[in-house]
């Protein structure tokens, strides 16, 4: 028997609670995953799942020998490292899960400068604006904007963006002006899916506003098409907004407050058994990433 082989195949239907998920993730037959579990049993002689037609759960042994497994994993992992070290060649295959227009932008020149540097690894990425589920999507890396990760995961804090409030000047010519906060409730926001409240600040007061609009998107690249057009006022971190800025295709609204910004981050769900390609990755990106986006006008 392959026992580090079959090891995985426990690893990660203990991980997934599913032989067929992973299977999938594994890209093996559930019928060879199912034969590496009981092959580990045998093993063991331990049973190590509680199977129903419904539900895969770990036993208590289960639970046990899932520890010294993963330790197991990690110390392969740990000298597959120090072996591509002595070579200094990175191979391997990652998967990152991003926000659309992080992914279009910042990230995407990140995975260039990566891909560039170590020519046999290869970066899938995935770009939505949900937030993916790591085991579904059989994603190694996800980039997040949250204010604190699920303590289930391991996270890692890459930098802040900050946030702006702006229109066009073809907007802005033909509305009220825009004084307090409050000022915002007669206007056109652009809203995105998850942001129907946009939170101000200033010295001294700190409010969240119930804006409302004609336009409203799940992808904060639309919103900022949509506002540089001139169809309304748009919350848009400064990683996409602030060469708008610049330009003047984009002028800051309610510059006397602001509109705080997000934590990026890289989550993922365990240490243990990461590619040494999924650290190489996650150190690039924090080392280039160092100094927060800030709004420049």
């Amino acid at each position: 028997m392959d026992k580090i082989t079959a090891i995985m195949s426990f690893v990660e239907v203990a991980r997934c609670g599913s032989f067929t998920k992973s299977a999938e993730h594994l890209e093996l037959s559930r019928l060879q995953v199912t034969r590496h579990v009981q092959e580990i049993e045998q093993w063991l002689s331990l049973r190590l799942f509680h199977r129903t037609t419904r539900k895969v759960s770990l036993t208590i042994q289960g639970e046990e020998a899932l520890i010294y497994c993963q330790q197991i994993l990690s110390t392969v992992s740990d000298l597959q490292s120090r072996a591509h070290s002595h070579n200094s060649e990175l191979v391997g295959t990652i998967r990152v899960a991003s926000p659309i227009g992080l992914g279009q932008h910042l990230l995407f020149d990140m995975v260039e400068q990566f891909v560039t540097l170590h020519p046999k690894t290869n970066v899938q990425l995935v770009l939505s604006d949900n937030l993916s589920q790591l085991v579904d999507e059989r994603v190694d890396v996800a980039l997040r904007y949250i204010a604190q990760p699920n303590e289930q995961l391991i996270a890692r804090k890459l930098m802040y963006i900050d946030s702006v409030l702006c229109a066009s000047s073809k907007y802005l010519a033909n509305v009220a002006p825009l004084i307090h906060p409050h000022d915002l409730l007669k206007h056109n926001c652009l809203t995105h899916s998850n942001a129907a409240k946009w939170r101000i600040t200033s010295s001294n007061s700190d409010e969240h506003i119930s804006v409302k609009g004609n336009l409203q998107s799940n992808e904060m690249g639309v919103l900022l098409k949509a506002a540089i057009r001139g169809m309304g006022i748009a919350n848009i971190p400064c990683d996409l907004a602030n060469s708008y800025l610049q330009s003047g295709e984009l002028i800051e609204v309610l510059p006397n407050y602001r509109s705080p910004g997000q934590n990026l981050w890289a989550v993922y769900l365990s240490r243990n058994y990461q590619q040494t390609v999924v650290h190489a990755f996650i150190d690039f990106i924090a080392s280039k990433w160092q100094a927060d986006v800030k709004k420049q006008l």
